[in-house]
């Protein structure tokens, strides 16, 4: 049976809150029975700008007739200017109630809002608008960090490209976690990732570095973290004396470089407890962390749970 998604756009909206969900939903479609149809709806039927030029062209909301298995919201720039428009939130209020789901992806959380979809739900934004959120819609219980929620029927996700996970999710949600996965390796992005993970991965919670051989070790560090990571090795690397190397990348990146490091494979094995079946050992060796008991410290540390839960609950919440 084909479900059903209709993505909710507006002039000035996000065009890869658009086009990276409904790419994974055609995707699967392909792999899938059934699959999924996928539409774009607006106030006005027509052409209809997104924020980088291009256009669209969109159905009416008012003229939608039938079930929806899935709403989805788009967000942008524009959205501080389409919260006092009373046809588009109306709409919206008006679809999600013949839906079995309603999603938003970044701000488009903010449009949920206002049509009184988020009240009382837990939910996410992108991280620079959470605060926003929160204070403006008191009665949304806003949590910045996580890449998407789900609270009841009701789904939220973080900025721009976490749309991606969240329609990986819906995807794992209705024909299981290995379509999920074919579908991630066919697009070349991520393997899907759980909702709980975090919006900022290390080079996230890290400052960018001004100089252009500190950026290129930090891209070294996070793509190689069974190399010889010390300091000596890679003050080396970056031709400098120990002591200034030292200095200097604490002072561009705000973490001192064994810190980094050290996060920087606590993210690495995780992804690689996400994806493979390799036991604790080959995880902790091949993540740069040595044994499966550095591992389960730097774990217990970073996330407050051990390598093996993780594992588990990652799993669980695919099935």
């Amino acid at each position: 049976m084909q479900r059903r998604i209709l993505i909710v756009v507006f002039p000035g909206f996000q065009l890869l809150d658009l086009a990276g969900p409904a790419d994974v939903f055609a995707t699967a479609g392909l792999l899938a029975p059934g699959g999924y149809r996928v539409e774009v709806v607006a106030v006005r039927a027509g052409a209809v700008p997104a924020g980088n030029g291009v256009e669209v062209t969109a159905g009416a909301l008012g003229e939608v007739t039938g079930p929806i298995d899935t709403l989805m919201v788009a967000g942008g720039p524009s959205v501080p200017e389409h919260l006092g428009d009373g046809e588009l939130i109306g709409g919206i209020a008006a679809l999600a109630r013949a839906a079995g789901r309603v999603a938003s992806v970044c701000n488009g959380a903010f449009l949920l809002a206002e049509a009184g979809l988020l009240d009382h739900r837990r939910a996410t934004t992108h991280w620079l608008a959470a605060g926003e959120l929160q204070s403006r819609y008191a009665c949304v219980e806003v949590d910045a960090d996580p890449l998407y929620i789900e609270d009841g029927n009701v789904w939220t996700s973080a900025g721009v490209l976490s749309g991606v996970d969240l329609a990986l999710a819906l995807v794992a949600r209705d024909h299981g976690h290995a379509l999920a996965r074919d579908v991630a390796r066919g697009l070349v992005v991520y393997l899907h990732r759980p909702g709980g993970q975090s919006q900022f991965s290390t080079p996230m919670r890290a400052m960018t570095p001004r100089s252009e051989p500190l950026r290129e070790l930090q891209a070294y560090i996070d793509a190689n973290p069974a190399a010889d990571l010390s300091v000596p090795g890679l003050a080396l690397r970056a031709g400098m004396s120990e002591r200034h190397f030292s200095r200097v990348f604490t002072q561009q990146t705000g973490l001192s470089p064994g810190r980094y490091v050290e996060r920087s494979r606590a993210d690495a094995a995780r992804r690689l407890l996400e994806v493979t079946d390799h036991p604790l050992d080959t995880v902790a060796r091949e993540s740069g962390l040595g044994t499966a008991e550095t591992l389960y410290r730097v774990f217990r540390r970073h996330w407050r749970i051990s390598p093996g839960d993780h594992r588990r609950g990652f799993r669980s919440k695919e099935k």
